[in-house]
């Protein structure tokens, strides 16, 4: 049996959240269809942060008000704090992506809160839905190969963050390279010492293709034994608090890479390049994915 990679889409949160140009909700909302008939599953469609920080991310509630119910699609919510755990309850989105920074200096930048006060928050999470109940939580520990404000990021404190999750009973942890560091043996060796701390917990990797190491990453993550990785449309993101964070690994780029390896993805290859020269004209940019310059290969014969 082919193994199946689950590709989360985060390209109409992550993707556009650093981009310059601000989409209106039914641009966002018709971004989300299109990926969605491309066959995408799981897909990170809004973020519940301040709009004053973040404008490009305003209009969540909207836009999952916007979005038919559909029970085999799951529309991820990003959380920061008790506050978007709360609007995205509210807003019925069917996961949580509570994020964690790996480092004081960059959780407080970007979240206003120490390492110790993210736990904390995440148990204050995790507490509220035990008690009024709430969408499954996948934890994200972001800044979790390196950090832009201290450098090297322990592997200690990540396991510890991962173990702490574990133990607050997630349903996911994953690991973002949220400014494009990583080299494929430390994404093994990462791997490897957050699966000996969570059990069975899912496993799930996120890649910035900031340093060209993004793929490598990824398929060094699939030898190592992880089913979900994250992408995005175009080669679309960054990050508005991590200076020179340039975009997360292209969707199409990803795919190409796996399916030609014989795994299974279940999208729509020529769809996703189809869809990234349509957000690339919304926002005024070419698209980054080396997929939508080359196109697939072998050519369909004439």
């Amino acid at each position: 049996m082919t193994r199946l990679i689950e590709i989360v889409e985060v390209g109409a949160r992550d993707g556009l959240q650093n981009e310059e140009a601000i989409l209106e909700v039914a641009d966002k909302v018709e971004l989300i269809t299109r990926l969605e008939a491309c066959g995408v599953k799981r897909q990170e469609v809004v973020s519940f942060v301040n709009p004053k920080r973040v404008p490009q991310m305003a209009g969540a509630e909207e836009i999952m008000a916007a979005l038919p119910a559909d029970p085999s699609r799951s529309r991820i919510g990003l959380v920061l704090n008790e506050r978007g755990w709360d609007r995205c309850v509210a807003a019925a989105c069917d996961e949580a992506n509570v994020v964690v920074c790996a480092s004081d200096g960059f959780g407080i930048r970007n979240q206003g809160a120490s390492v110790e006060e993210q736990i904390a928050t995440l148990s204050t999470i995790a507490g509220k839905k035990a008690a009024a109940g709430g969408p499954p939580i996948s934890l994200t520990i972001s800044v979790a190969f390196g950090c832009p404000f201290e450098g090297e990021v322990p592997l200690d404190t990540v396991v510890s963050i991962a173990r702490a999750g574990a133990a607050l009973g997630v349903d996911e942890i994953a690991l973002a390279d949220t400014i494009g560091v990583a080299d494929p043996w430390t994404v093994r060796k990462r791997v490897e010492a957050v699966r000996h701390v969570v059990g069975d917990t899912r496993l799930r990797l996120h890649f910035h293709d900031t340093r060209n190491t993004g793929l490598a990453n990824a398929f060094a993550g699939v030898e190592a034994g992880v089913d979900v990785l994250d992408a995005s449309v175009g080669g679309l993101g960054g990050c508005p608090f991590a200076p020179n964070a340039t975009g997360n690994i292209g969707t199409e780029d990803l795919v190409y890479m796996l399916e030609r390896a014989g795994f299974e993805t279940g999208l729509d290859l020529n769809g996703l390049i189809e869809t990234a020269g349509w957000i690339g004209q919304k926002i005024g940019k070419a698209p980054a994915s080396s997929l939508w310059r080359a196109g697939v290969f072998p050519k369909a014969a004439a």
